[in-house]
């Protein structure tokens, strides 16, 4: 069965900083590219950040460039997502992705972050 699990989210304060973390079983998390997706009422769920599966590359959007850094730990099947100098717009709730191919991709359930002002 794969599972990807989503943790850390909650409410914090504008300015404030969070750390998500997904770990997944299931499947040979170490031959997937893991991904951010966020997602907030009315609006497409976007690309946050993006990691290849050995950790040698990385992407972000341009709204959390410089703010967010996404890390992986292949020994311990998971992903993180260090959130810092959080806006209120940062709000949403936000996913975990694996992907190997076009046919071969997995979501988590999600986990809300909440910035408040």
């Amino acid at each position: 069965q794969v599972q990807l699990v989503e943790s850390g989210g909650g409410l914090v304060q504008p300015g404030g900083s969070l750390r998500l973390s997904c770990t997944a079983s299931g499947f040979t998390f170490s031959s997937y590219a893991m991904s951010w997706y966020r997602q907030v009422p009315g609006k497409e769920r976007e690309l946050v950040a993006r990691i290849t599966n050995t950790g040698g590359s990385k992407n972000y959007a341009d709204s959390v460039k410089r703010r967010f850094t996404i890390s992986r730990d292949n020994a311990k099947n998971t992903v993180y997502l260090q959130m810092n100098s959080l806006k209120p717009e940062d709000t949403a709730v936000y996913y975990c992705k694996a992907d190997r191919t076009y046919y071969l991709y997995h979501w988590g359930q999600g986990t809300q972050v909440t910035v408040s002002s």
